[in-house]
Protein backbone atom coordinates (compact mmCIF):
# COMPACT_ATOMS: atom_id res chain seq x y z
CA UNK A 1 0.00 0.00 0.00
CA UNK A 2 1.46 3.63 -0.71
CA UNK A 3 1.71 5.79 2.10
CA UNK A 4 0.86 9.41 1.99
CA UNK A 5 3.44 12.10 3.50
CA UNK A 6 2.81 15.62 4.57
CA UNK A 7 5.75 17.55 3.51
CA UNK A 8 5.32 20.84 5.58
CA UNK A 9 7.25 23.64 6.37
CA UNK A 10 6.38 24.74 10.37
CA UNK A 11 7.41 27.48 12.51
CA UNK A 12 8.88 26.50 16.06
CA UNK A 13 4.68 27.18 17.75
CA UNK A 14 3.15 25.51 15.47
CA UNK A 15 2.13 27.78 12.40
CA UNK A 16 2.42 26.94 8.71
CA UNK A 17 1.78 30.67 7.84
CA UNK A 18 1.94 34.09 9.70
CA UNK A 19 -0.61 36.12 11.30
CA UNK A 20 -0.90 37.95 7.64
CA UNK A 21 -1.19 34.31 5.56
CA UNK A 22 2.71 34.97 4.84
CA UNK A 23 5.43 32.09 4.51
CA UNK A 24 8.31 34.76 4.63
CA UNK A 25 9.69 32.87 7.95
CA UNK A 26 10.76 29.88 5.59
CA UNK A 27 14.17 29.61 5.73
CA UNK A 28 15.70 27.27 2.51
CA UNK A 29 19.04 26.13 1.08
CA UNK A 30 20.88 23.92 -1.21
CA UNK A 31 21.32 21.85 1.72
CA UNK A 32 17.61 21.71 2.54
CA UNK A 33 17.23 21.29 -1.64
CA UNK A 34 19.44 18.62 -1.56
CA UNK A 35 18.00 16.71 1.20
CA UNK A 36 14.52 16.94 -0.65
CA UNK A 37 15.42 16.28 -3.70
CA UNK A 38 16.71 12.76 -2.58
CA UNK A 39 13.13 12.12 -0.98
CA UNK A 40 10.88 13.82 -4.22
CA UNK A 41 12.92 11.59 -6.45
CA UNK A 42 11.76 8.40 -4.89
CA UNK A 43 8.13 9.86 -5.12
CA UNK A 44 5.96 9.23 -8.24
CA UNK A 45 3.05 11.28 -7.21
CA UNK A 46 2.40 14.80 -5.70
CA UNK A 47 -0.71 16.16 -4.12
CA UNK A 48 -1.65 19.45 -3.15
CA UNK A 49 -4.71 21.91 -2.24
CA UNK A 50 -5.89 24.09 -4.91
CA UNK A 51 -3.84 27.55 -4.00
CA UNK A 52 -1.15 25.83 -3.74
CA UNK A 53 -1.69 23.33 -6.91
CA UNK A 54 -1.98 27.04 -8.63
CA UNK A 55 1.36 28.42 -7.59
CA UNK A 56 3.35 25.22 -8.22
CA UNK A 57 1.96 24.88 -11.77
CA UNK A 58 2.80 28.66 -12.39
CA UNK A 59 6.51 27.93 -11.81
CA UNK A 60 7.64 24.43 -11.91
CA UNK A 61 6.51 23.33 -16.04
CA UNK A 62 8.69 25.72 -17.16
CA UNK A 63 11.67 26.66 -14.12
CA UNK A 64 13.98 24.22 -15.29
CA UNK A 65 14.44 26.14 -18.52
CA UNK A 66 15.05 29.59 -17.49
CA UNK A 67 18.68 30.74 -18.49
CA UNK A 68 19.50 31.19 -14.55
CA UNK A 69 18.08 28.23 -13.31
CA UNK A 70 19.56 26.57 -10.18
CA UNK A 71 20.64 22.83 -10.26
CA UNK A 72 17.22 22.61 -7.95
CA UNK A 73 15.11 24.55 -10.33
CA UNK A 74 16.15 21.94 -13.16
CA UNK A 75 15.68 19.09 -11.11
CA UNK A 76 12.64 19.53 -9.39
CA UNK A 77 11.02 20.78 -12.72
CA UNK A 78 12.00 17.92 -14.14
CA UNK A 79 10.32 15.78 -11.12
CA UNK A 80 7.25 18.10 -11.15
CA UNK A 81 6.28 17.28 -15.10
CA UNK A 82 7.05 13.60 -15.25
CA UNK A 83 4.90 12.44 -11.83
CA UNK A 84 1.17 12.10 -11.48
CA UNK A 85 -0.15 15.01 -9.58
CA UNK A 86 -3.12 15.37 -7.81
CA UNK A 87 -5.30 18.38 -6.57
CA UNK A 88 -8.36 18.65 -3.63
CA UNK A 89 -10.16 21.36 -4.31
CA UNK A 90 -14.05 21.35 -5.06
CA UNK A 91 -13.90 24.57 -7.51
CA UNK A 92 -11.52 23.02 -10.20
CA UNK A 93 -14.48 20.30 -10.03
CA UNK A 94 -14.69 19.02 -13.68
CA UNK A 95 -11.36 20.34 -15.45
CA UNK A 96 -8.96 18.66 -16.78
CA UNK A 97 -5.55 19.33 -16.51
CA UNK A 98 -1.99 16.66 -18.25
CA UNK A 99 -1.32 14.20 -15.33
CA UNK A 100 -3.09 15.69 -13.22
CA UNK A 101 -6.38 14.09 -10.88
CA UNK A 102 -8.94 16.38 -9.44
CA UNK A 103 -10.35 15.26 -6.67
CA UNK A 104 -13.73 17.50 -5.32
CA UNK A 105 -15.65 14.87 -3.16
CA UNK A 106 -15.78 12.00 -2.09
CA UNK A 107 -12.19 12.67 -0.49
CA UNK A 108 -11.60 9.93 1.62
CA UNK A 109 -12.75 7.14 -0.26
CA UNK A 110 -10.70 8.44 -3.30
CA UNK A 111 -7.71 8.94 -1.64
CA UNK A 112 -8.00 5.74 -0.27
CA UNK A 113 -8.26 4.18 -3.86
CA UNK A 114 -5.46 6.21 -4.68
CA UNK A 115 -3.43 4.47 -1.81
CA UNK A 116 -4.37 1.30 -2.97
CA UNK A 117 -2.73 1.79 -6.24
CA UNK A 118 0.54 0.72 -7.36
CA UNK A 119 3.85 3.18 -7.42
CA UNK A 120 5.95 4.76 -4.35
CA UNK A 121 4.90 7.26 -1.64
CA UNK A 122 2.29 9.79 -2.41
CA UNK A 123 3.88 13.36 -1.20
CA UNK A 124 1.82 15.97 -0.08
CA UNK A 125 2.89 19.41 -0.25
CA UNK A 126 2.06 22.62 2.14
CA UNK A 127 -1.85 23.22 1.56
CA UNK A 128 -2.99 23.10 4.72
CA UNK A 129 -6.50 23.43 4.35
CA UNK A 130 -6.12 19.67 2.41
CA UNK A 131 -4.01 18.53 5.25
CA UNK A 132 -6.27 19.13 7.85
CA UNK A 133 -9.03 17.37 5.64
CA UNK A 134 -6.66 14.02 4.79
CA UNK A 135 -5.48 14.30 8.69
CA UNK A 136 -9.65 14.58 9.48
CA UNK A 137 -9.94 11.34 7.78
CA UNK A 138 -6.09 9.66 9.27
CA UNK A 139 -5.54 9.37 5.83
CA UNK A 140 -1.93 10.72 6.59
CA UNK A 141 0.98 7.70 7.03
CA UNK A 142 4.08 10.03 7.76
CA UNK A 143 4.51 13.89 8.73
CA UNK A 144 7.42 15.15 7.18
CA UNK A 145 8.40 18.29 9.26
CA UNK A 146 10.96 21.52 8.47
CA UNK A 147 10.37 23.23 11.67
CA UNK A 148 11.67 26.61 11.19
CA UNK A 149 13.54 28.80 14.04
CA UNK A 150 11.10 30.93 14.76
CA UNK A 151 7.92 32.48 16.35
CA UNK A 152 5.37 33.49 14.41
CA UNK A 153 2.53 33.95 17.22
CA UNK A 154 -0.57 32.95 14.88
CA UNK A 155 -1.60 32.17 11.34
CA UNK A 156 -2.36 29.17 10.18
CA UNK A 157 -1.84 26.14 12.57
CA UNK A 158 -0.32 22.65 11.57
CA UNK A 159 -3.04 20.38 13.38
CA UNK A 160 -6.16 22.09 15.06
CA UNK A 161 -8.47 19.80 16.90
CA UNK A 162 -10.33 17.66 14.43
CA UNK A 163 -7.34 14.85 14.35
CA UNK A 164 -6.71 14.50 18.32
CA UNK A 165 -5.55 12.49 19.45
CA UNK A 166 -2.83 10.78 17.53
CA UNK A 167 0.22 8.74 18.57
CA UNK A 168 3.05 9.82 16.40
CA UNK A 169 6.49 8.02 16.60
CA UNK A 170 9.66 9.78 15.82
CA UNK A 171 11.04 8.14 12.34
CA UNK A 172 14.18 10.17 11.34
CA UNK A 173 15.56 13.43 11.90
CA UNK A 174 18.21 15.68 10.19
CA UNK A 175 19.36 18.99 11.33
CA UNK A 176 20.41 21.55 8.55
CA UNK A 177 23.25 24.76 8.78
CA UNK A 178 20.68 27.42 8.85
CA UNK A 179 18.76 25.77 12.22
CA UNK A 180 16.11 24.32 10.32
CA UNK A 181 15.37 20.79 11.88
CA UNK A 182 13.18 18.15 9.57
CA UNK A 183 11.35 15.71 11.63
CA UNK A 184 9.52 12.35 10.52
CA UNK A 185 7.19 11.25 12.57
CA UNK A 186 4.83 8.25 11.04
CA UNK A 187 1.75 6.95 12.76
CA UNK A 188 2.45 4.60 15.79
Amino acid sequence: MRRLVLFMHVSLDGFVTDPNGGMGFIKVNEEIFDYVGDRTNRSDMAMYGRITYEMMDAYWPTAGDEPDASKHDKEHSAWYNKVDKVVLSKSMKGQQKPNTIIISEDVEHRIKALKQQAGSEILIFGSPGAAHSLMQYGLIDEFWLFVNPVLVGGGIPLFNNTQLPAELKLANSKSFSNGVVCLGYEKA
